[in-house]
């Protein structure tokens, strides 16, 4: 996968995306991340990405051309027609597990970090073929969210993680928050890790974990159990966990 960003703010990329899995699957030649400057794309000794909103109002709007531009340069390098254009911005649809997946199959992708007051609307309606929002709330610009998709969407890339079971259990992969994670020392403090984990029972382990991973979500999260596709196994687990907690 290749993933180009359009950034006001490139150095603000370099820690993130030098550290950890990111940095290893570049490495490895798993993704490649370039981050492009719209300033170099501006044909005045300013360098001027911005200007005031027509119609007034506070603050600035991003100018259309060197974005437009930007992304122009970028599609030409990779050669290819139809490369996803996404905008990060408040406004866009909400970033999801099933978000990440969707994106994950893409062989490139083109991430636009907004600013200010936003980005003039032309680019949305004639450039920008994706919007995508982390949260409802506001940051000082789209360089955050771009990092939080291009984390998430790199470690479900075959081979990232170097084990294919290691996504597949994480929390929204099947719709149920993650099961409870324990590790050495057995007994910590005076807490004492499940004895069904030390059991060597494989088929016990696994039910433990469902069972745990359903009730922790009927719990946190019952929006995401109710849209769940369930097992008839998981049916029972979750009417059993309903009844003991005294859910009606």
């Amino acid at each position: 996968m290749r993933i180009d960003i359009l950034s006001l703010f490139p150095r603000m990329f370099e820690g993130p995306f030098g550290e950890s899995i990111v940095k290893r699957a570049v490495d490895r030649g798993l993704v490649s991340i370039q981050v492009h400057n719209p300033r170099e794309h501006t044909h005045d000794r300013h360098h001027t990405v911005d200007d005031s909103p027509y119609g007034g109002g506070d603050g600035m709007v991003m100018k259309p051309e060197p974005i437009f531009e930007a992304v122009e340069s970028v599609t030409g390098l990779i050669g290819r027609e139809a490369v996803p254009v996404i905008l990060l911005t408040p406004q866009g649809r909400l970033f999801s597990h099933d978000v990440a997946q969707e994106l994950s199959r893409e062989p490139n992708l083109v991430l636009v970090c907004g600013h200010y007051e936003g980005v003039d609307e032309r680019v949305i309606r004639h450039l920008v073929t994706d919007e995508i929002s982390i949260g409802e709330y506001v940051l000082t610009g789209g360089e955050l969210a771009a990092m939080v998709v291009v984390d998430a969407v790199v470690r479900l890339l075959p081979g990232v993680l170097g084990s294919e079971g290691s996504a597949r259990d994480d929390s929204y992969a099947r719709g149920f928050l993650e099961y409870p994670q324990y590790t050495r020392p057995r007994v910590y403090r005076g807490w004492e890790v499940p004895e069904v984990l030390l059991s060597g029972n494989h088929q016990e382990i696994a039910r433990w974990r469902s069972e745990e991973a359903i009730e922790r979500t009927l719990l946190r999260r019952p929006d995401l159990l109710a849209k769940a596709v369930l097992s008839e196994e998981e049916r029972s687990l979750v009417d059993s966990i309903k009844a003991r907690r005294g859910f009606n």
